[in-house]
């Protein structure tokens, strides 16, 4: 199907309002298709019931949609077994799943864990409670002034540390940059540590492929790709798996308990403790199944007129610093920009006075704020409904906004 604005438009509620919103926000959380919801309603009306649990035909029913949502999410990030899903309430948890079982097993008192000074706080501060909890150190990969990673520092680190593990985000929140994860990833083989993308931003804007990169973990959320809140994903090698202790204890997560004691589960039922999120996942089923409709080519290339647009909006401004590449082709996703004298806060409030919605703060990226040396940003974050008359209307919004700032 070809990416037609409109068209797309049509199939988002929030967006056929009388006076919809310039939605500038998809970074944050995207808007949800008429699709999504309607699915989540269909269960709720005609089918709700809790999944393996019951022989009746709504529990049956309930479940078949729910392991078919994990089929459909394989197949989007190409695991070779279902069995390779888990659900999570977010991405963050999917982080902290693997900080909790995996590392807490594998890794001892002087090892490492690599980050990026790209990095959400979600795969930061697991790490550091890891460190604080085991004594782990945890090692940076800079960032050069666009905010892209220095890949050369990633050898240096690897020669000189014990690594087990490197985490790095597929796509940053803030500066749009994408790292070469298959690049990294073989670096981290080869120095014999294992790798975990964050792919909260990346699943939305560009096809994955976990074969294609050989990462070992891999997490993203529901919310960010069209579907519903309160659901996550990770992906995690099959052999990882297998040798990694239950997150959570409770219902479901067990194949045997005694007054002594309990047998887990295989996967990915080890990992999915007490009632999971039903509704969600078959929410998430049907966001994939609509994202699916339209090709990746189309949909990167109408991000990347829109990504053109603003940044000529934003460069012609004056006193706005764009964070990050200066080129739109060399990010996707989001722009972050700062405006002389003027606090992102107060630009973003006059602008969401005007309905156009847009992120203001650090974005959950303070270490790299820092490194950059700026305290917070405006954020402009596109998704696939997002049309360039928008980006005409986010530079009057701007102008007006500035001339009341600027007073």
């Amino acid at each position: 199907m070809a990416t037609n604005t409109p068209d797309v438009r049509s199939q988002f509620t929030a967006l056929r309002m009388k006076a919809p919103p310039v939605y500038l926000d998809c970074a944050a959380t995207a808007q949800t298709p008429d699709a999504v919801i309607d699915a989540m309603d269909e269960y709720y009306r005609t089918y709700c019931a809790n999944v393996h649990r019951g022989m009746h035909g709504l529990t049956e029913r309930a479940t078949l949609a729910y392991e078919e949502a994990r089929k459909t999410v394989a197949s989007f990030v190409g695991a070779m077994y279902t069995s390779e899903i888990i659900f999570t309430k977010n991405c963050t948890e999917a982080i902290n799943l693997v900080a909790r079982t995996w590392a807490e097993e594998h890794l001892q008192k002087g090892d490492t864990v690599v980050l990026s000074l790209l990095e959400h706080h979600s795969n930061i501060v697991p790490w550091q409670q890891l460190a604080t909890r085991k004594g782990v150190h945890v090692e940076w990969i800079p960032v050069d002034k666009e905010g892209k990673i220095q890949t050369g520092e990633i050898d240096a680190i690897l020669q000189r540390a014990t690594v087990k593990l490197v985490c790095v985000t597929g796509l940053s929140n803030v500066t749009g940059s994408r790292p070469d994860i298959a690049s990294m990833t073989k670096k981290a083989h080869d120095a014999g540590a294992l790798i975990l993308v964050d792919a909260a931003q990346l699943a939305v804007h560009h096809k994955v492929d976990v074969q294609e990169i050989d990462c070992d973990f891999l997490t993203f959320s529901g919310h960010k790709l069209y579907g519903p809140t309160g659901i996550g994903v990770l992906y995690a090698k099959r052999d990882l798996l297998r040798n990694m202790p239950p997150f959570l204890g409770g219902g479901m997560m067990i194949q045997d308990v005694t007054m002594e004691g309990f047998t887990p589960a295989e996967s990915p039922a080890r990992f999915e403790a007490g009632t999971p999120p039903i509704a969600q996942a078959i929410g998430l089923k049907a966001a994939i199944e609509w994202l699916s409709g339209y090709s990746w080519e189309e949909m990167e290339a109408h991000e990347q007129t829109l990504m053109t647009a603003c940044m000529r909006v934003l460069q012609r401004m004056d006193g706005v610093s764009v964070i990050g590449p200066h080129s739109a082709t060399e990010r996707s996703g989001c722009i972050s920009f700062t405006v002389d004298g003027v606090h992102p806060h107060d630009l973003t409030d006059l602008l969401g006075q005007e309905g156009i919605a847009l992120r203001a703060g650090h974005h959950c990226a303070q270490p790299l704020h820092k490194h950059l040396g700026v305290p917070a940003t405006s954020r402009v974050s596109f998704g696939i409904y997002n049309t360039e008359e928008e980006i005409d209307l986010l530079e009057k919004g701007m102008k007006k906004a500035l001339d009341i700032l600027k007073i």
